[in-house]
C-alpha cells in the first residue's frame, strides 16, 4: 500500500491514477485545503479500481501514524505542501509551518512505524537564478523565495536523515512546470481563485472566464521576448514517481529533474493554445515581475539514465489536454456531487 499526501490535488490525482494502473494499492491523504474530493472519485471512475481516501493533515503526526499502521503501508509519496511563490513571500512562516514541520511529522510517524521509502516532490525553485543552462543536478542551489527554501531545507533535512539511518531510501523530484490533464479530461488543475500558473489562466482565458491574460515583461532576451519554461505534462510528471518508486530498491538518496529538457516562451505557450482551441487568448503586457527569470529549463539526463524515465507529450499535446478539461469541466470540480470514495477492496499490502 502506498500512502500519497496531497492525493487530491492536481498532481496528487495524477499520480494516484498511475500507481493504480500500475496495479498498486493506493491510501490517498489530503486536508482539502486546496483541493477536492471529487478528484478522487474521477480517478477511480477512469482506473476502474478503488483506493482509500483519509482526510487528514500532515502536520498531525498522530492521524499520519494511525494510517501508516492502519494500512501497513510500504512507501510514501510525499506531495502535500503550499506552493505559491507569491503567496509565499507574503506568509512565509505559514509556509515553513506547513512545508517543512509538515514534513517532519510525516518522517517522525514513517519512522515509528518503519517505513522508510519515501519519495518528495521537490521543485526546480531550489536553483534560484540559473548560473547555466540546462539546469542539471550539479548547478548550485539558491532560491530566491520563501516557497523554495522550504522545499531545499525539506531536501537538506531528508539527507541529513539519511545519514543518521542508512537504512532509508529517499528519492527527491526536483519538478519544472506541471502542465495540462489527463487524456480523459476527468482529472485536470482546478485553481482557487486567480490561477498562479500560466496555463490555467490561458484557458479561462479561452473560455471567457478571464477578460485577457497578462504577460509579465517582453523585454527578456529570448527571441520573442517573454519568459521561457521548461513545461512538463502532468501525466509524463507522475510517471516519474513510478519510475523512483521502483528504484529505491536499495537504501540511498536520489535527486533527479523531472523536466522535458525544452524551453517554450510564454507566447508560444499563447500561440500553441490558441490553434488547439481555435480560440483567440487577448493579452496585455505588463512589467515584469520581481524575482523572475528570462530562461529556465532542465538538463533531464540523469533521470533517464538512473530512471530509465523520460518526458513524452508534446506542448500541444500538453494545451489540447488542458482544453479538453477546462471545456467539458467549466467550474472545475465546483458543483460536482461528493459521494463517499469507495474502501479499498483489494487486499491491503
Amino acid at each position: 500500500m502506498i500512502l500519497l499526501t496531497g492525493g487530491a490535488g492536481y498532481i496528487g490525482s495524477h499520480v494516484s491514477v498511475a500507481l493504480l494502473d500500475a496495479g498498486l494499492d493506493v491510501v490517498a491523504v489530503d486536508n482539502l485545503s486546496n483541493s477536492n474530493e471529487a478528484s478522487l472519485q474521477r480517478v477511480q471512475t477512469i482506473c476502474g479500481r478503488s483506493l482509500v481516501f483519509r482526510h487528514a493533515d500532515i502536520c498531525n503526526e498522530e492521524a499520519i501514524y494511525e494510517i501508516l499502521r492502519a494500512y501497513e503501508v510500504t512507501a510514501v509519496i510525499h506531495l502535500a505542501g503550499f506552493k505559491a511563490v507569491g503567496d509565499s513571500n507574503v506568509r512565509p512562516m505559514t509556509y515553513y509551518e506547513n512545508n517543512v514541520l509538515g514534513t517532519m511529522r510525516l518522517v517522525s510517524a514513517m519512522t515509528r512505524t518503519s517505513v522508510k521509502t519515501l519519495v518528495f516532490s521537490s521543485s526546480a525553485t531550489v536553483y534560484g537564478t540559473p548560473m547555466y543552462l540546462p539546469l542539471d543536478e550539479k548547478h548550485p542551489v539558491g532560491p530566491t523565495n520563501p516557497y523554495g527554501r522550504t522545499k531545499l531545507f525539506i531536501e537538506e533535512m531528508l539527507k541529513d536523515l539519511y545519514r543518521s539511518d542508512e537504512s532509508w531510501r529517499i528519492g527527491i523530484l526536483r519538478y519544472f512546470n506541471p502542465v495540462g490533464a489527463h487524456e480523459s479530461g476527468l482529472i485536470g488543475e482546478d485553481p482557487l481563485g486567480v490561477p498562479n500558473n500560466l496555463l490555467p489562466f490561458v484557458a479561462q482565458v479561452a473560455i471567457g472566464k478571464r477578460e485577457k491574460l497578462h504577460i509579465w515583461g517582453n523585454d527578456y532576451d529570448t527571441s520573442d521576448g517573454t519568459a521561457i519554461r521548461d513545461f512538463i505534462h502532468v501525466v509524463d510528471l507522475a510517471s516519474g514517481h513510478l519510475s523512483a518508486l521502483s528504484y529505491l530498491k536499495q537504501p540511498g538518496v536520489l535527486t533527479v529533474n523531472l523536466g522535458t529538457g525544452n524551453g517554450s516562451s510564454v507566447l508560444e505557450v499563447v500561440r500553441t493554445f490558441e490553434v488547439v482551441s481555435g480560440r483567440p487568448i487577448p493579452y496585455v503586457i505588463d512589467e515584469r515581475r520581481v524575482g523572475d527569470v528570462a530562461i529556465c529549463y532542465a538538463d533531464p539526463t540523469l533521470a533517464k539514465r538512473l530512471l530509465g524515465w523520460t518526458s513524452r507529450r508534446s506542448l500541444t499535446q500538453m494545451c489540447a489536454d488542458h482544453w479538453r478539461w477546462q471545456m467539458k469541466n467549466p467550474n472545475g470540480y465546483r458543483g460536482t456531487q461528493i459521494l463517499k470514495v469507495r474502501e479499498q477492496s483489494q487486499p491491503v499490502h
